[in-house]
């Protein structure tokens, strides 16, 4: 009977067990990046801070984050992307350990600023490991469940850090986000990275240009740009489609929440939905495209009609599923105009984008609900969607 199960775990495809393990540290990323919202409350009467105050922890991982993911992904290249993501874990975990056991908010800020060097890791790492041991054929599809694994993360935050929270104190959710890390970091270190699908080729390099030079190519800037764009349409549409459904069509709180609660769902769906589309075609800016041509239709239907709730919450989750379609073949666009070797660092810089947008988007979207123009909150997102569009069907192609 070992025997039987034994050759039943050998003859599973080895690409599978790392998917299964990288999926789990996008997961705790997202936990990571959402762990102190819920405990805002908590934690300012600990401390007797302001709201502007916890600003700066979630400022200090942010800024972080995007300063130094980029060189984090030449790290994933040179160093090697398991190291590095199992690295990125530990810090995290110990990041969040220090911050709950420290009676200090002022370590409490030091340690998300730690934490966001834990961050860095994620998704240059995440996309190397993918990149170099999943076949082409099954790349659309372990995309996929990466990007499932991460908004999965998101989804289960809030309710568990305010069980953990009800169970052991805010400090206690620290520490039981910090041994989240931890299992999840054994897991890896235990998960044998299989060979890779193919030989690792050396980079080209025009003229002794040095490595970061590809990332100034056209088809990787116009990539980082297009990531922009789709950290403002969620931020637009996470954080503020509540508040602007209240002002501009007197919405109740309830459906406002139901609508975006769809949203999010669907958005999930389409996300495996999609790893089966990048899975079945190299048109990928195709399928890009055509999404988010159809997110941008139900965003000007939102901004220009009052629709009953039925109608609102479908609109709202039919965006997010045409939102959720584009995602893995987004990864793929990425992959298609990287050049070998060069996995770590092209998606650390892309994925910038994301910290980018989500800096930019509070100032836009903020500025936008304070003179009183909740319209323009999905017109603005329409818009980026559009331009979003415009990009990927537009996009340059790497040559060699």
């Amino acid at each position: 009977m070992t025997q039987t199960i034994d050759a039943v775990a050998a003859a599973r495809p080895s690409h599978w067990r790392v998917v299964g393990a990288v999926s789990a540290a996008h997961f705790v990323s997202h936990f990571y990046i959402l762990l102190l919202a819920p405990l805002i409350p908590f934690v300012r009467e600990a401390y007797g801070v302001s709201y502007t105050e916890i600003g700066i922890a979630f400022a200090a991982f942010n800024v972080v984050s995007a300063v130094l993911q980029t060189p984090a992904g030449f790290l994933v290249d040179r160093l090697g992307a398991r190291t590095l993501l199992i690295a990125g874990l530990l810090l995290g975990a110990l990041a969040f350990a220090v911050a709950g056991l420290v009676h200090s908010f002022a370590v409490l800020v030091a340690m998300f600023g730690l934490a966001g060097v834990g961050n860095t890791v994620y998704h240059p790492a995440d996309y190397a490991l993918l990149s170099q041991h999943v076949r082409g054929e099954r790349i659309g599809q372990a995309f996929s469940v990466h990007t499932f694994a991460g908004m999965l993360g998101s989804a289960v935050t809030p309710a568990s850090v305010l069980l953990m929270q009800s169970l052991w104190g805010w400090r206690g959710a620290f520490l039981g986000a910090a041994v989240f890390g931890l299992f999840v970091a054994l897991v890896l270190i235990a998960v044998r990275d299989p060979a890779p699908t193919a030989p690792p080729r050396k980079t080209a390099r025009s003229g002794g240009r040095p490595d970061w030079h590809v990332l100034l190519s056209a088809p990787i800037l116009l990539n980082l740009f297009f990531f922009v764009l789709l950290a403002m349409l969620s931020g637009g549409i996470y954080n503020y489609s509540v508040v602007a459904f209240g002002a501009l069509y007197g919405t109740p709180v309830s459906i406002a929440n139901a609508a975006l609660t769809g949203n999010l769902l669907l958005t999930a769906i389409g996300v495996l939905i999609g790893g089966v589309l990048a899975s079945r075609t190299r048109r990928h800016g195709l399928v890009a495209a055509s999404g988010l041509a159809a997110a941008t239709a139900f965003m000007l239907l939102l901004a220009e009609v009052d629709l009953p709730t039925a109608a609102l919450i479908a609109a709202m989750s039919l965006a997010g599923f045409f939102s959720g379609i584009i995602m893995p073949s987004r990864d793929m666009i990425v992959r298609e105009v990287t050049p070998p070797g060069s996995f770590g660092k092209v998606f650390g810089f892309v994925t910038t984008g994301f910290n980018i947008g989500g800096i930019v988007a509070p100032l836009v979207f903020g500025a936008i609900m304070d003179h009183g123009s909740p319209r323009l909150v999905f017109l603005v997102v329409a818009g980026c969607t559009l331009v979003a569009t415009a990009t990927v069907a537009s996009r340059p192609r790497r040559r060699g």
